[in-house]
């Protein structure tokens, strides 16, 4: 593998019990709770093995039922929402995209304590994406980009727009202004101030005129199934919506690097505007990352300097090229 195009992810998932730890304002699920709903709802999946799914999800707590079906649950109120868009949408999206995503077997109800509505999927085999896990990088960064392209394409009608239900993704990387700054100001001298508010102020400029079109919202490494050595399927739906597709540009900043971002941009087509936006949402995630990571998540915090890193690089080069053609 070349290691130098893809980005050492944050070892940061952490390997659970069958008692899942519970982070602030979220819910106490662990199997028993998810074996109670089954037996009472589904019950001839009742005597199936159920294990949590390791790494752990952040917005869901998924469980592997039996061989071919998991469990999955909101892992907090803010999250439930995204239950029934994924119940009306996936099913939409399936057809027209190029890898395997989620397939909806059955809708739990809320019951047993737990408050709100729950999915049960097909399993998907396969490895989060990594350095040891992904075989060619330039091959899965164009995998990527032509599934992603494949999802824009999609009849945007009736798509659920930027909002609570995804976080604003979609949507103007302006609604998350003003926790950038905050950052910033927390962070200090840790992060070049002058150089990441030059990037984050050509990412506001860099305004999206475009249609809405379907995007995924949470293109990250932990959501990009990998078998065999090649990009398999795409999971985690939640942050999906229709609008400005900038969002989905981040995995080119969190994952690929050198040549395998170059082959992304080239197939994703993304114009310089659109690649402004991306590094916007990248620099805004990070910058908020490490701030809330600092002495608390030694390996979240290092990632997190790393994609700043990357994305401060990134744009002071394409400065320095423009700064040329200028004097020409």
């Amino acid at each position: 593998m070349a290691a130098p195009e893809l980005i050492a992810m944050s070892p940061g998932w952490r390997r659970r019990s069958n008692h899942v730890p519970m982070r602030g304002n979220e819910l106490d699920i662990d199997v028993d709770l998810v074996g109670r709903l089954l037996r009472a709802q589904f019950p001839h999946w009742a005597h199936l093995p159920l294990r949590p799914v390791e790494p752990g999800g952040w917005d869901n707590r998924t469980f592997r039922l039996g061989d071919e079906l998991s469990v999955r649950l909101p892992s907090a109120d803010r999250y439930a929402p995204q239950v029934e868009k994924e119940q009306r949408w996936l099913p939409v999206l399936a057809p027209h995209l190029p890898l395997a995503i989620p397939t909806l077997v059955a809708l739990g109800a809320p019951g047993e304590g737990y408050p709100h509505a729950w999915s049960v999927l097909r399993w998907l085999d396969g490895d989060p994406a990594s350095m040891e896990t992904i075989g060619d990088p330039t091959a899965f960064a164009v995998a990527l980009a032509r599934f992603l392209t494949a999802l824009t394409r999609v009849d945007a009608a009736d798509g659920p727009g930027p909002g609570p239900h995804n976080f604003w993704r979609g949507g103007p990387p302006a609604t998350y202004a003003q926790e950038t700054r905050d950052a910033l100001d927390r962070l200090g001298s840790l992060v070049p101030r002058r150089a990441a508010l030059a990037l984050w102020d050509d990412a506001m400029s860099a305004t999206w005129r475009g249609r809405p079109v379907w995007f995924h919202g949470d293109v990250a490494a932990g959501n990009l199934i990998v078998r065999d050595g090649e990009l398999a399927a795409v999971i985690d739906f939640g942050s999906s919506g229709v609008g400005d597709p900038a969002c989905d540009v981040v995995i080119a900043w969190t994952l690929l690097s050198g040549e395998s971002r170059e082959a992304f941009r080239d197939t994703l087509g993304a114009d310089p505007a659109t690649w402004a936006r991306g590094r916007g949402w990248a620099l805004w995630k990070a910058l908020v990352t490490l701030a809330g990571s600092l002495g608390e998540d030694a390996a979240a915090a290092a990632h997190a300097r790393h994609v700043i890193d990357q994305v401060l690089a990134d744009h002071a080069g394409e400065t320095r090229s423009w700064r040329r053609r200028a004097q020409r």
